[in-house]
Formats: C-alpha cells, structure tokens, sequence
C-alpha cells in the first residue's frame, strides 16, 4: 500500500457524512462549538461568505462581518467537528468566486445582492 493509499484513507475516515450547501456570496449562520474549561457551548456566528477552498476534508470557508464597524474574519474547516453546522440565512447573487474586495468597503457598499 502507498503512502497516498494511506493519506486518503485517513482523510475519508475524516469527512462530515451531510456537507452543509452554501456558496460564496451567501449571509450564513456558523454554528460553533466553544469548549470554556469543562463546558462546551455553541456560539453563533453570521456573516457574508468570502470564499471557499480546498477539497476533500482540507476544504475551508471563510465569513466575514461587521461588528461595531470593525470588519471580522473567521475561516473554519468545512468538516470540522467543531462546526456543528451551518445555516443559510440569504443566498447572494455574486458573478465571483473570491469576495476578497468586500474587505476595502464598509457599510451599504459591503453588501451583497439577494439572489430571487
């Protein structure tokens, strides 16, 4: 057996069985587990979808918002464990898959069209 037999056997052990169905451009709620000393709680976070990359269980997503006028970025492994899961609140009309000049506007120019 190969060294690449071996890689993506552990990684397919890895993967979520229900992958959440978003895309970029997306407003999605992330719902994420917090562990504080012997708790664990879930926080949520929402925000526009900026990217997503990778494949396999390396692929990852990244949210951004606003929060008292300070942009705020959070990427997260789409099959972490620690997702536990994410919500599509308002699907976004983008022509791009990298939102990467969001991150230069600020208010009402930072959002993105509602797709109908």
């Amino acid at each position: 057996m190969a060294n690449s037999d071996i890689i993506k056997s552990i990684e397919e052990g890895q993967l979520k069985k229900e992958v959440p169905a978003f895309r970029t451009g997306d407003t999605v709620k992330v719902y994420n587990k917090i562990k504080e000393g012997n708790r664990e709680r879930v926080q949520i976070f929402e925000g526009t979808v900026l990217k997503i990359q990778g494949g396999s269980n390396r692929a990852t997503f990244t949210v951004r918002k606003a929060s008292s006028g300070i942009g705020v970025e959070k990427t997260w492994p789409l099959h972490s464990p620690m997702v536990e899961k994410v919500e599509v609140v308002r699907a976004g009309k983008v022509r791009r898959a990298k939102l990467t000049y969001l991150r230069e506007r600020s208010g009402k120019a930072a959002k993105v069209k509602a797709q109908i």
